[in-house]
């Protein structure tokens, strides 16, 4: 097994919101995609390289929340940037950034649907 985690989806409740905010925040292309029933839009990430990839999904039954396991998403180079705009898009800072030693940095903010989500890097 190369990764624990293969997939991951964040709840939504307005798609739009949301794209828009991870694209800022993250200064990436969110990809929108047609499905029967849903709206769905996912991150990049290197499926030929094994990456770990993920979605937004905006669907009955998926319920956004403060509460629950914790998704880190990828700081970059320097968590610091993205943590940066997460005011900006919309979101709201939970934890600042905080040296994790050997690990690296981490930080939590709450998203414009209303998840906690953290940022992880090295620098």
């Amino acid at each position: 097994m190369r990764n624990a985690i293969s997939w991951f989806e964040i709840a939504v409740t307005d798609m739009d919101r949301a794209v828009k905010f991870y694209s800022e925040m993250l200064d990436c292309e969110i990809q929108k995609m047609d499905m029967d029933n849903m709206k769905y839009a996912m991150f990049p990430y290197d499926e030929k390289g094994g990456g770990v990839g993920g979605g937004l999904v905006e669907m009955e039954g998926f319920k956004p929340s403060l509460e629950g396991p914790t998704l880190y998403l990828n700081g970059g180079d320097n968590l610091s940037v993205p943590l940066a705009r997460v005011e900006a898009a919309g979101g709201e800072i939970m934890m600042p950034k905080t040296d994790i030693g050997e690990n690296g940095f981490m930080a939590v903010f709450k998203d414009t649907e209303g998840n906690r989500i953290a940022l992880h890097s090295f620098e």
